[in-house]
């Protein structure tokens, strides 16, 4: 990860070099079994050169911490660019294609069994699918021998704050839920692995 970190902090492949602060390649765990990726860095990962580290990134380790899961030992984050688009504006489709082989390094080199897509931008730039995230999210795609998730991103859910059931927070706080069981049942299967060898 550290070879694949150096060569993101000297690419020059789309505009967006020439108005970042920081590349932003990814926090937590570069071994977890699970991984998140996000659409691209805000004006605090900018600034920071960490993904998901403002608001959106808090609320993100406040649900991930309901479930039992620690962001820095439990979860690998990046983002499917690695540099912040102007204005926090989404990605276009040249600047994701130009970031592409860097994201398909890291989960390469993470290999998580588990991967959960925050919002249509990452449910887009990885797996193609542009089905909106609001029919999609909760839904397992299995995928190259991975599970994949679309959920809502944090950030959609600070602009709608309801935690009554049905609505965006009540349903992620459901498939961050269902994302665990589904660790817990990789991890028992593993340890059931182990013992009979």
């Amino acid at each position: 990860m550290e070879a694949l970190t150096r060569e993101c902090l000297g690419c020059r492949r789309c505009e967006l070099a020439a108005t970042r602060t920081h590349v932003v390649v990814g926090r937590g765990n570069p071994l977890a079994r699970l991984m998140l990726i996000g659409e691209g860095p805000g004006q605090h990962e900018d600034e920071t050169g960490l993904p998901f580290v403002g608001r959106a990134g808090q609320l993100l380790d406040q649900i991930l911490a309901s479930v039992g899961l620690d962001p820095e030992q439990d979860i690998y984050i990046c983002n499917v660019v690695k540099c912040r688009p102007p204005g926090n504006r989404k990605p276009t489709p040249e600047e994701t294609a130009h970031c592409r082989p860097w994201l398909q390094r890291q989960i390469e080199l993470v290999n998580p069994a588990v991967v959960l897509l925050a919002g249509s931008t990452a449910m887009t730039g990885v797996l193609g699918i542009k089905t909106g995230i609001t029919k999609m999210r909760g839904q397992w795609i299995e995928q190259e021998g991975r599970a994949y998730m679309p959920v809502f991103h944090p950030s959609f859910l600070l602009r709608n704050a309801s935690r009554q059931k049905g609505q965006p927070k009540w349903l992620t706080w459901e498939d961050f839920k269902t994302v665990r069981a589904r660790l817990d049942t990789l991890e028992t299967s593993a340890q059931s692995s182990e013992t009979l060898h």
